[in-house]
């Protein structure tokens, strides 16, 4: 996966949604759990993105947008989905937290 395609994955996955194909984040608004494989693509596509904007001085609107989607939005989609009685995947906990921690080591620039 190169840079242009990470990136784009991470926007339609979150912000630049076709809700024909099942978004990550459309499917916890739904309250229905990610397609089988959509985590494991998020956080590829967030180590190359990390790869790629290791030493840049400055993000994208969209992309740091994109990331607080992917770390904010579907952490508190998970724990209301929880308190109404949805029953998540038992890794899902544990993927948000993967994905909370490439975010913010990308923000940090750490590798």
């Amino acid at each position: 996966m190169d840079f242009h395609t990470a990136r784009q994955s991470i926007l339609t996955q979150t912000v630049a949604l076709n809700p024909a194909q099942r978004p990550f984040i459309h499917c916890l608004r739904q309250g229905v759990p990610p397609i089988p494989g959509q985590v494991t693509s998020l956080l590829l596509a967030l180590r190359v993105l990390g790869e790629g904007l290791r030493q840049e001085p400055s993000l994208d609107r969209t992309l740091t947008h994109a990331f607080f989607v992917l770390t904010y939005e579907s952490r508190q989609l998970y724990l209301q989905g929880q308190k109404s009685g949805i029953e998540w995947p038992p890794l899902l906990d544990e993927d948000l937290d993967r994905i909370a921690k490439a975010v913010r080591d990308i923000l940090a620039d750490e590798a």
